[in-house]
């Protein structure tokens, strides 16, 4: 029989919360032990985290730190990645707090929540740059890295009174870091990106720091937020640039500050729409808003203002697929390449293709040239030949148009 427990928490919860965290696999934490190995000790690994937070002597990790490289190069961005058994314990609480932030939580909030996506916020703001002519683009400097523990715990309060959720919250913000080097820091702000819980913990800061503010002060602006990015409409530059000052204020209140270069506010340009602004054009969620020749209701070509995928976007899925080398495996037969770039491909046709397509198409005319260069290394009648390598595949995607997933896409829009 177990003693009397400190705190109610059900076997049942840690045991479904291990199911999430299968399910969604990841890298291992600062004690190097996979899923693997944690299964290998299933019952007792499961019954020392339910033990634990029962007592109220869960203590969590440090978390690992890993620097993983931004979209496009430019910089890295740190990861905060827990152990797995952090990772249980943490989607207890998740599954504790989510459904009883989620009802209060705003439409138009996207990032990290169930039933919600990031193609949602696209479209929403897609059409949104139809209806208004200014927008304000808003980038957070460092917003994961500078919540401030004081507020966010004061928001968690507004919504549970649960002992072991606050506390357990409070000692996950609070949790070292294992720092590349192998030193171990204790930060004094901020929730590591990469925990389960940061993400909930994310939306309810800015829940109460912005979505609720817009609505008070500004509820004649829509927006779309995913996690710390977002998107504000304004019909004048007058009201963009009186909103962007009452954000700075409002974000420093809050202890967050903007982004000095790359909050920016920019005129959505299209038909019918005359003035001469020199900013026509931002980013968001991997992809480029800005005026692009399109098709009309009336079948006629005209100027307006859509989303594709962005350059950095494009940067970032040439980088990623020279690190994985498979274009550079001259081991492998052609339908081996085509089977193992194929996930790849379409992930990212999946992600990108939804607007433009034109444009991905464009993007991954790279994959070609590298598989026109592993041609002239695999084979030597096409060595020092580019163009006999090329006329070779460009006979290779007539003979099977959907050998490649980017080739699928190319014959669906007739190129």
């Amino acid at each position: 029989m177990d003693k009397a427990k400190a705190f109610c928490i059900s076997k049942r919860e840690v045991w479904e919360a291990y199911q999430q965290v299968k399910a969604n696999r990841g890298a291992a934490g600062v004690d190097g032990q996979s899923m693997k190995e944690f299964e290998a000790d299933l019952k007792n690994n499961l019954y020392r985290i339910w033990n634990r937070m029962s007592s109220g002597s869960y203590m969590p990790p440090p978390v690992l730190r890993v620097d993983i490289p931004k979209d496009g190069g430019a910089g890295t961005r740190p990861l905060g990645i827990p152990t797995i058994s952090d990772r249980v314990a943490q989607t207890v609480v998740k599954r504790y707090l989510e459904p009883l932030v989620e009802p209060v939580f705003h439409r138009d909030s996207y990032g990290y929540r169930p039933g919600r996506s990031a193609h949602q916020a696209l479209n929403v703001a897609r059409q949104r740059c139809w209806e208004y002519a200014w927008v304000v683009d808003l980038d957070i400097k460092n917003f994961f890295g500078s919540i401030d523990w004081d507020l966010m715990m004061r928001a968690v309060r507004r919504h549970t009174d649960c002992a072991w959720v606050l506390l357990y919250i409070e000692r996950w913000l609070k949790a070292p870091v294992q720092m590349p080097d192998g030193t171990v820091v204790h930060p004094d702000e901020g929730t590591p990106q990469g925990g389960v819980v940061s993400p909930v913990l994310a939306n309810l800061f800015l829940h109460y720091a912005f979505d609720r503010w817009m609505q008070k002060y500004h509820p004649d602006v829509p927006f779309e937020r995913y996690a710390d990015d977002a998107i504000c409409h304004c019909e004048s530059e007058a009201q963009a640039l009186l909103l962007r000052q009452e954000l700075e204020r409002r974000l420093a209140e809050c202890k967050l500050a903007l982004h000095p270069e790359k909050t920016k506010i920019v005129y959505c340009k299209q038909a019918n729409r005359p003035v001469d602004y020199p900013i026509y054009q931002f980013d968001f969620l991997g992809h480029t808003f800005r005026p692009r020749s399109v098709m009309n209701r009336m079948g006629k070509l005209c100027v307006g203002f859509t989303p594709a995928v962005s350059n950095k976007a494009a940067r970032a899925m040439r980088q990623g697929m020279r690190r994985k080398g498979l274009l550079r495996r001259y081991d492998l037969g052609l339908d081996d390449l085509a089977d193992r770039t194929r996930p790849i491909l379409r992930g990212w046709i999946e992600y990108y293709g939804r607007f433009t397509r034109s444009a991905l198409v464009q993007v991954l005319r790279w994959v070609d040239m590298a598989l026109m260069r592993w041609a002239q290394r695999k084979y030597k009648s096409l060595s020092r030949r580019p163009a006999r390598a090329w006329a070779w595949l460009s006979g290779v995607k007539c003979r099977q148009p959907g050998l490649f997933a980017h080739w699928r896409l190319e014959a669906a829009l007739g190129r």
